[in-house]
């Protein structure tokens, strides 16, 4: 009996810690709420069309998410024609970093005519959830049915610096994958950005 009782114990414990840490290529994403800055709240389950989708846990005042905002604004114009749109999310708290605010959140998709959603994670439940930790940070998902599979995790490219000078562009590589049927050739990378901005940590 005490043996069950430790191997469940250490089950729970290894359970725990994997949503504690968030997702891993493989799993099965949990679809969310979240509100947008046209003032709707969008969720995944909305893409009735969607073969997946790139989340993109990203914010105003990060300057590693400025240089990727031209790049994440082509994925968008590249793949949501084809079945996989850009989700991109604010996870910071506005207390602690107020040009991440929703008012200035709506104030930069108008500027830079966003063309996908820009929703703000008001309560700081998703980002966690999914186990991002920078700005920006990608989750490529694959719709399965009703189900949103965990294809890729981490930057969206080599080259942070200069869009000229990528080798490696994960994001688009891990998408054309999938629209092929085929193997996600890099699964997992490191991304490259600004720390999320959370007030209970």
């Amino acid at each position: 009996m005490k043996t069950v009782i430790i191997t469940l114990t250490l089950f729970l414990a290894t359970v725990t810690a994997g949503i504690a840490g968030g997702y891993e290529v493989g799993d099965e994403a949990t679809d969310f709420e979240l509100k947008n800055v046209d003032g709707t709240y969008v969720s995944l389950s909305d893409y009735e069309e969607a073969r997946g989708f790139i989340v993109i846990f990203t914010c105003n005042h990060c300057p590693y998410a400025q240089k990727y905002e031209e790049r994440i604004k082509q994925l968008d114009k590249k793949y949501d024609r084809k079945g996989f749109p850009v989700i991109a999310i604010s996870p910071n708290d506005p207390e602690l970093v107020p040009e991440d605010s929703f008012e200035n959140m709506k104030k930069r998709a108008e500027k830079e005519n966003y063309t996908f959603p820009y929703l703000l994670d008001e309560e700081q439940t998703v980002y966690p959830e999914y186990g991002a930790k920078k700005t920006p940070h990608v989750f490529v998902l694959d719709k399965q049915r009703s189900d949103y599979i965990v294809k890729y995790i981490g930057a969206i490219d080599d080259n942070y610096k200069d869009a000229e000078l990528v080798e490696q562009a994960y994001v688009e590589d891990a998408v054309d994958a999938l629209l092929a049927g085929e193997e996600v050739p890099v699964k997992n990378t490191k991304a490259i950005g600004c720390s999320i901005k959370d007030k209970d940590k």
